[in-house]
């Protein structure tokens, strides 16, 4: 599918409204310089455009499957892969010690967005790894570290991440896997994981799961959880992939999009494991991965977001109607509403994964406990904001196409079929707002007071000059305000009721706040007028948000399973 990476839009935020400078400005920083970050998005941008976006169609028409135990990948996979690897796409924020570019996450973020809306399928693969790299860069010894970051930083090995089980979902501390010493300073994993992401594929040259298992005599729950590298094949102590380690893949899931993406049922059978991190501290360990990871799922959502918009403008320009002035549809009011909102949305959404991003190279620069602090708190509403983006998004791309859009042949569909499950993996979104408004305020609500004072700041600032969008943004902030002080003061129970509400609004406040930053820096250009109808059109649902958020759980408890039967 025609894509067109926007380096532009990336530049515009970085520059105006996030605050990248911040990160510039620091000594761990400092070679990102304005040149080195035009020429990276610059060549990620091609390598989207001209190599990931034609293999889109290709994995949804042609899927991933099991035969005779090996995965077989989608046609053209296999170079877009090598094509990633090899121009260091994988790694561009990992250590240079072991081979990455040591760069901002910010503009790994950036990169991770163009690729999923080139192909979001093939980009779950160096998405896995990046978060695996992370985990083992933060956790493991230094034996492990220097036998398998520099492969996975190269990205001749892959890795994986296996949590769920059969029967541990959410619960993860339900599972059962189990990991037996050998004497050796291995341990034998036993155990059957399921929705793992590229869990075995045919065009690398191994595959290295962080699986999480229970030793023996281990407490119940997550306490007792243990973290394991297991790699499809044991290598040896120069990485040279040696004898085939006992494990397998027991299925691929038959799923409603991602087609290129293979997701496995995977068996281990006494499979030999290395410990990662302290015994029955492999919750902390795996939440390294799954925080990275639930960034990047964020982005996947706003970068699906991206490529369903361009597919569905493109369409609408095309489509011949009436006399009007443009002769499409595009001077339909509603099809205008919708491309608009389309846009801002994601926009929006954007602005926020990239502010988070900032946050944790401010804090990975610094050493400050704020800025890990706000990183924190932005990680859940970039997650479920995100994803929650894409799915509107996406979904309105099939309205506009009309009819057009329930053909296949479109690929229309496609951007809702894949980027549906973004709002379940990683931590379901309703998690994610329990997670926000549970943990990220057990500080009374500092973090959140911090930010709302810095949004509140910037609106008084916009008064000046513009003096409409200003007041509305400061008196969304004072709703947030108030809403979230009545969350600090009412127990879980109430605060959960409202928690999926709550961070919707949290975001819609936010983006107007960012939304309001793009028009002081773009007067009378085009992010004033996209501003200007996020903040008078998609602003005001914040309202009905944050009062839904504040209602309580007696209602929603008082209803019962036969009030709600047919």
């Amino acid at each position: 599918m025609p894509y067109r990476a926007p380096v532009s839009e990336f530049r515009f935020l970085f520059d105006h409204v996030v605050g990248f400078d911040q990160v510039t400005a620091t000594e761990r920083f400092a070679e990102a310089t304005p040149e080195t970050v035009e020429a990276v998005l610059t060549e990620a941008g091609k390598l989207c455009e001209e190599v990931l976006a034609p293999l889109q169609r290709a994995g949804d028409l042609h899927p991933a499957r099991l035969e005779n135990g090996i995965v077989r990948t989608s046609p053209g996979y296999a170079d877009g892969y090598r094509a990633i690897a090899e121009g260091g796409w994988i790694a561009i924020a990992a250590s240079p010690t072991y081979g990455g570019m040591g760069l901002p996450m910010t503009m790994t973020t950036a990169v991770n967005d163009m690729m999923s809306a080139a192909c979001l399928s093939l980009q779950l693969a160096p998405l896995m790894t990046q978060g695996q790299i992370e985990a083992l860069e933060h956790h493991a010894s230094d034996t492990l570290k220097d036998l398998y970051l520099p492969k996975l930083i190269s990205g001749e090995w892959m890795g994986t991440m296996n949590l769920t089980e059969p029967q541990a979902g959410s619960d993860v501390g339900a599972l059962t896997t189990k990991a037996e010493p050998k004497g050796d300073g291995t341990y034998a994993i036993t155990g059957q994981k399921i929705y793992i992401s590229w869990g075995d594929n045919d065009i690398s040259e191994n595959i290295c799961h962080l699986v999480l298992a229970r030793l023996p005599d281990a407490v119940p729950g997550t306490k007792g959880i243990s973290l394991f590298l297991v790699p499809k094949r044991i290598p040896d102590e120069n990485g040279v992939p040696g004898v085939a380690n006992s494990l397998k893949v027991v299925s691929l899931e038959h799923k409603m999009g991602l087609h290129g993406s293979p997701t496995a049922v995977m068996q281990y059978d006494g499979a030999t494991g290395w410990l990662v991190g302290e015994e029955n501290d492999g919750m902390r360990a795996m939440f390294t991965m799954m925080n990275n990871a639930r960034l990047g799922v964020g982005v996947q959502g706003i970068g699906v977001a991206e490529g369903a918009f361009q597919h569905a403008l493109a369409y609408a320009e095309g489509r011949k109607q009436g006399r009007t002035e443009n002769n499409s549809i595009t001077d339909h009011a509603d099809v205008r509403r919708m491309l608009a909102t389309m846009r801002a949305d994601t926009f929006a959404a954007r602005a926020i994964a990239l502010a988070n991003a900032v946050a944790i190279d401010m804090e990975t620069a610094t050493g400050n406990p704020d800025w890990a602090t706000r990183a924190a708190l932005l990680t859940p509403i970039t997650k479920a904001f995100g994803t929650d983006t894409g799915i509107d998004v996406a979904e309105l791309g099939v309205q506009v196409h009309g009819g057009m859009g329930f053909i296949e042949e479109t690929g229309a569909a496609q951007y809702s079929r894949d980027v549906r499950v973004t709002a379940i993996y990683e931590g379901t979104n309703g998690i994610q707002s329990m997670d926000l408004v549970g943990r990220k305020l057990m500080d009374g609500g500092e973090a959140a007071y911090r930010l709302l004072d810095e949004m509140e700041a910037d609106a008084e600032a916009a008064r000046a000059d513009l003096p409409d969008l200003a007041e509305a943004v400061w008196q969304a902030c004072e709703t947030l305000r108030e809403t979230t002080e009545w969350m600090v003061a009412h127990g879980a129970q109430d605060r959960f009721a409202g928690s999926v509400p709550y961070l919707r609004g949290f975001a819609r406040v936010l983006g107007a706040h960012f939304h309001l930053r793009a028009a002081r820096a773009d007067r009378g250009g085009k992010h004033e007028r996209l501003a200007v109808f996020y903040i008078r059109r998609l602003l005001p649902e914040h309202v009905g948000f944050l009062t839904h958020a504040r209602q309580g759980a007696d209602d929603l408890y008082a209803l019962n399973m036969d009030d709600l039967a047919a």
